[in-house]
């Protein structure tokens, strides 16, 4: 029997995790979160309640736990330094470091098949750019968790980063089509290079199947990094086409290069001060729309994943929600929990 600790449980990824978990055979699960009121009804298992930015709750939240899946985040999807390293990075690097104290078998973090766009991130074990990613304090904070991990990866708790692609799905948050649904319909988002790279989109359920896979694997080397998409990564032009053809949202009307997309977000967030509303674009949505390369060939050899959910089906499932929930547009950050 081994017991698999989920983190952030109610959110988009740690539900998912929770419902593949579910299903498994030999494993007890326990669900740690701030708010048990909002974990899936189906869930039955232990709960384990508090705020991991409480010391008092971030170590003995692992007591008889012998693998993490690290779910929790509070993400912006641009600025709010100061935020993310308070909310995001230090419990992140706290909750690590107390598993690798404890001697945990397997430590599992949420990254970003994005976190070394555009240079490097087809090979999940290479180091990203902490100081290119300083035009999104979030992702390069993704970064420094990984660069931790790294270090620590020899000791007796491996520690595994799962790169994973765009989400989309049921139970959505903050995400690429959340936050690009909207903008589409003021007709001024445009091509980006021609919208010839592509979007490594994954639906929840795979994101999950994912984390299960890695959790209840044999033996992974003391650091394992791994690219985790869907079946298949549709460019931008795909998309946006879909998009148009199933729910008549406007495709762009002029196209731009990269550098000049950069410029013209880092003109929107210089405004941003300035005016009463989020900025029509950041440098961070730039950032997703760089080539990737990312493909599920390690991740299949190492831990035997295969998605089964085609792209078209994952915005299909969130744009039947976004229907319902989304009366306006997503902000592009999430709100700040209660102070502990």
């Amino acid at each position: 029997m081994k017991t698999i600790l989920v983190t952030g449980a109610n959110g988009f990824v740690g539900s998912h995790i929770l419902e593949a978990l579910g299903s498994r055979d030999q494993v007890r699960v326990i669900a740690a979160c701030r708010d048990p009121k909002r974990l899936l009804k189906s869930y039955t298992g232990e709960v384990r309640v508090g705020d991991l930015r409480d010391p008092e709750f971030s170590r003995p939240v692992l007591e008889g736990v012998d693998v993490v899946c690290h779910a929790a985040a509070w993400t912006a999807a641009w600025n709010h330094t100061r935020q993310s390293e308070v909310l995001f990075l230090k419990p992140t690097i706290d909750l690590i470091e107390n598993a690798a104290a404890a001697n945990l078998k397997r430590f599992i973090f949420l990254s970003s098949s994005s976190v070394a766009a555009p240079y490097a991130s087809a090979d999940a074990m290479a180091p990203a750019n902490e100081a290119y990613l300083s035009l999104w304090p979030h992702m390069r904070n993704v970064a420094r968790i990984e660069s931790r991990m790294r270090a620590l990866g020899g000791g007796a708790c491996e520690m595994t980063s799962l790169r994973v692609g765009l989400f989309a799905g049921r139970r959505y948050g903050i995400g690429l089509l959340s936050l690009l649904v909207p903008r589409l319909k003021t007709h001024l988002v445009p091509w980006v290079n021609g919208g010839r790279t592509t979007l490594p989109i994954i639906a929840g359920e795979d994101i999950g199947e994912s984390f299960a896979l890695a959790a209840t694997a044999q033996a992974l080397a003391g650091y394992q990094g791994m690219n985790i998409v869907g079946p298949e990564n549709p460019t931008v032009k795909d998309v946006f086409g879909f998009l148009s053809d199933e729910y008549s949202l406007p495709k762009p009307h002029f196209g731009v290069p990269f550098p000049l997309a950069y410029m013209f977000a880092r003109t929107m967030e210089l405004i941003d001060p300035i005016v009463p509303w989020e900025p029509l674009v950041t440098r961070s949505i730039i950032h997703l729309l760089e080539e990737t390369g990312a493909t599920n060939a390690l991740a299949e050899k190492l831990i035997g994943y295969r998605p089964r959910i085609a792209w078209r089906d994952a915005l299909r499932m969130q744009m039947e929600e976004m229907a319902e929930r989304q009366t306006r547009a997503m902000r592009m950050v999430r709100p700040l929990p209660p102070t502990i």
